[in-house]
C-alpha cells in the first residue's frame, strides 16, 4: 500500500471507531440519560441499570481504542486536541469517571435517598459526555483558535467557555437526542410492561426533535464559512501543517457535497433512519428500530465528516495551520504495522463482543430482579 492509501484508510478506520463507540456506549449513555423517566420506583431502576449492566464498561473501550488510535496514527491532532481542549476533555472524563462508582455503589446501601442520589449521579454522568460530544463536532465546522509557531510548537488561543457557542450549543443538542433516543429504543427492546410503554413515547419523541435539530443544524452549517485547500504538497509524501495554503468562503462546508453528489445522500439517510425509528418504535418493532437508530448515528458522524474532509481539525486563529489528513499522519511504516494489528485483532473485538451481547439477550423483568436481589444492579 502507498502511503496515500493508508492515510485514507486511517481517517476511515478512526470514522468506524468513532461510530462504534457513538452506537456501543452511546445507548449506555441514552439509557441513563432515561433512567429516571422510564424507571420510577427502585425496581424499575434496577431493571433499567440491567439492561447496560453487563456490557457498559466493555463498550467504553471503544473510546479508550479510538482515541489510542488518534495518538499513534494522528499525533499531532492528538496533542493539539488534547492540550487546547484540556478542560472539555477533563469534563469528559470525571463524567465518565462517576459512572463506575455510581453502578458499583448505588445499591450497596438500602436507602432511598442515598440510591436517588446516585441515579442522578448516573444520569448526570451521561448527559454531559453526550453533550460535549456534540458541542466538539459543532466546534469543528467552526474553527479551533490555535496556531503552530515555527518548531510547530501548538498554541491555543480559546477558552472553555468560547467553545458554548449557539451553533455548537445545537450540536450538543443534537447529539443527547439521538443518544437519548438510541438509549430508548433499546430500552424498548429489553424491558416490558409499562416501562416498555415510557421508552417507547421517549424515542418517538426524541428521534423527531433529533430530525428537526439535525435539520437544523444542516440548514446553519450552509452559511458557516467553510476551508478549501488550494495548494499542498502531493499526498503520497510526508508534510507538515504549515506547508499547505488554505482558502475561507461561505458555505464551504458543503463543496463535497457539490463534488460528490452522492454524498448528499448521506444526510438523507440519517433523516429517514430517525424517522423509521420514530415508525418502529410505535408500531412496538424495537430490535429492528435498533439497527435504524444506529445507521442513523453513523449517517449523522459522517455527515459531519463528509463536510470536513480531509480536515480533521481547523483553526480559526490560522487557517493555513489547520490539520488534515494529509498532514498529521504517522510515518508510513508505523501506519502499515497499525493496519496490520487492526487487520488481525478488530474481527477478534467484533467477535466477542457480539457473542457477549448474544449470550446476554432477552428481557429483564421485575421479577428477574426481586428474585436476585444481591446478584444484579
Amino acid at each position: 500500500m502507498d502511503y496515500e492509501l493508508l492515510k485514507l484508510i486511517w481517517w476511515l478506520l478512526i470514522g468506524v471507531l468513532l461510530i462504534g463507540f457513538a452506537i456501543a456506549d452511546g445507548f449506555d449513555f441514552g439509557v441513563l440519560s432515561l433512567l429516571r423517566w422510564v424507571g420510577r420506583t427502585d425496581n424499575e431502576r434496577r431493571v433499567v441499570l440491567n439492561t447496560v449492566g453487563p456490557h457498559w464498561d466493555g463498550n467504553q473501550v471503544w473510546f479508550i481504542t479510538a482515541g489510542g488510535a488518534i495518538f499513534a496514527a494522528w499525533p499531532v491532532v492528538y496533542a493539539v486536541a488534547f492540550s487546547g481542549l484540556y478542560w472539555a476533555l477533563l469534563l469528559v472524563l470525571f463524567a465518565l469517571f462517576f459512572r463506575p462508582v455510581g453502578f458499583e455503589y448505588r445499591s450497596k446501601i438500602e436507602s432511598a435517598r442515598w440510591r436517588n442520589n446516585w441515579d442522578w449521579v448516573l444520569t448526570t454522568a451521561s448527559l454531559v459526555p453526550s453533550l460535549v460530544f456534540g458541542v466538539a463536532f459543532g466546534n469543528l465546522l467552526l474553527g479551533v483558535p490555535f496556531h503552530f509557531d515555527e518548531q510547530l510548537l501548538p498554541f491555543y488561543e480559546g477558552t472553555f467557555w468560547q467553545l458554548l457557542t449557539p451553533f455548537a450549543l445545537l450540536c450538543g443538542l443534537v447529539s443527547v437526542t439521538l443518544l437519548m433516543s438510541h438509549g430508548g429504543i433499546y430500552l424498548q427492546l429489553r424491558t416490558e410492561g409499562a416501562m416498555q410503554a415510557r421508552a417507547r413515547t421517549a424515542v418517538m419523541w426524541l428521534s423527531l426533535l433529533c430530525a428537526v435539530l439535525f435539520v437544523l443544524a444542516g440548514i446553519w452549517v450552509a452559511f458557516l464559512p467553510g476551508l478549501s485547500i488550494t495548494a499542498i504538497p502531493p499526498h503520497h509524501l510526508a508534510s507538515t501543517p504549515l506547508d499547505k495554503t488554505v482558502a475561507i468562503g461561505n458555505g464551504g462546508w458543503l463543496a463535497n457535497y457539490r463534488l460528490f453528489p452522492l454524498l448528499q445522500a448521506v444526510p438523507v439517510v440519517a433523516v429517514v433512519m430517525l424517522l423509521a425509528t420514530w415508525l418502529l418504535a410505535r408500531v412496538n418493532r424495537p430490535g429492528v428500530g435498533f439497527v435504524t437508530s444506529s445507521l442513523a448515528i453513523a449517517a449523522v458522524i459522517f455527515t459531519a465528516a463528509g463536510s470536513l474532509f480531509p480536515f480533521v481539525l481547523p483553526s480559526s486563529s490560522n487557517i493555513n495551520h489547520s490539520l488534515t489528513l494529509w498532514d498529521v499522519t504517522s510515518s508510513e511504516k508505523t501506519l502499515t504495522i497499525m493496519f496490520g494489528v487492526a487487520v488481525i485483532f478488530v474481527p477478534i473485538v467484533l467477535s466477542y463482543t457480539a457473542w457477549g451481547y448474544w449470550k446476554m439477550r432477552g428481557r429483564v423483568t421485575q421479577q428477574h430482579i426481586e428474585e436476585n436481589p444481591y446478584s444484579t444492579y
